[in-house]
């Protein structure tokens, strides 16, 4: 493992956003360590972080696996082959279990936490992309990217218990709002936040999403009613208020943002993007205002946050002599 800075750059890269970094700089992104992965220099996708047992979980989509790593001791403890085209990956802690989106064979698995044993899978529409969990009614939610709709199983049993149909060609990221226990969803062909009754398994909102093209990222501020959506056509992150359903900020963030990760514990947004900028925002009232932007290596589009330490973990495909890593950053 080796330290370094995340901003060490001379140049930006010719597709870099024209977005200026802010003035003056109070915090910086930094590279503490990179813990080097297994497998070959092929895309990586989403991650997952289980911060009581510090195990990150990572979707190798190129090799078809997840990735688990230690994050205390910077090593891999195994890997879970066997996932065609693994998109989204999600540990619920609560229940020992991570999830998995096998895209190529549009299926969702369940994995044992503890041994990386593979418990089974349930088929999904097409293209399985994001998940997320609803604890209320213990199921989990996959977003069928290109089929437009959200499968929904028993999240012990991997039993089917519905599936939504969004009204909308594309779907983006997905998310449970514990406040209202109401899922909401990027309709990401139609510019608009769904708002879905779980019990029901309806739409029974529609936000339109003014000054956004093609919303797919997705994360939730609870507590205070905020939602933060990432629009990966025109590189905008916009803040919009769950009681008013009004945008109430709008950002601009690396091109085609794609992960959005909020860390309560700091009150700050992540956004990492395809061009391989991220873009750190910190809450301020009922907007995000950008306080970093720091350019971290080609495909750095995925991340997880450990809200104990607000440590920021970044994979990439060539970081550590050539090879894939993850890149623990903090704000400094």
């Amino acid at each position: 493992m080796v330290a370094t800075g995340c901003a060490a750059h001379t140049s930006r890269p010719a597709h870099a956003p024209t977005a200026p970094s802010p003035t003056p700089r109070h915090l910086g992104l930094r590279v503490s360590t990179r813990i080097r992965l297994p497998g070959s220099n092929s895309r990586f996708d989403y991650a997952s972080l289980d911060p009581r047992r510090g195990l990150l979980f990572v979707a190798h989509l190129g090799a078809s696996q997840v990735i688990e790593i230690n994050i205390r001791t910077g090593r891999v403890i195994r890997t879970i082959g066997g996932l065609p085209q693994v998109h989204g990956v999600l540990v619920v802690p609560a229940l020992h279990r991570v999830y998995a989106t096998a895209t190529g064979a549009n299926k969702v698995a369940r994995i044992n936490e503890g041994t990386g044993q593979i418990l089974g899978s349930t088929p999904t529409g097409a293209y399985p992309d994001g998940l997320a969990y609803d604890p209320a009614n213990h199921t989990i939610w996959t977003t069928n990217e290109s089929g437009g709709s959200e499968t929904i199983i028993n999240a012990a049993t991997g039993a089917p218990r519905g599936t939504v149909h969004l009204g909308a060609a594309v779907a983006g990221n997905v998310a449970y709002d514990p406040a209202s226990g109401h899922m909401l969803a990027d309709l990401q062909s139609q510019n608009q936040l769904a708002v879905i009754n779980p019990g029901t398994r309806t739409v029974i909102r529609r936000v339109p999403l003014p000054g956004c093209n093609d919303d797919h990222g997705l994360a939730l501020d609870g507590p205070a009613r905020l939602a933060f959506i990432a629009c990966d056509v025109n590189s905008v992150l916009l803040t919009v208020d769950l009681n008013t359903w009004q945008v109430t900020g709008t950002a601009n963030v690396g091109v085609e943002p794609d992960v959005v990760v909020f860390d309560g514990h700091t009150g700050r947004v992540y956004v990492a993007s395809e061009s391989g900028w991220v873009t750190v925002l910190q809450r301020d009232g009922r907007r995000a205002r950008v306080i970093d932007f720091e350019f971290l290596g080609d495909n750095a589009h995925s991340l997880a946050v450990d809200p104990a330490t607000g440590r920021s973990y970044f994979p990439v495909l060539k970081a550590s002599g050539g090879h894939p890593a993850v890149l623990v950053c903090e704000l400094t």
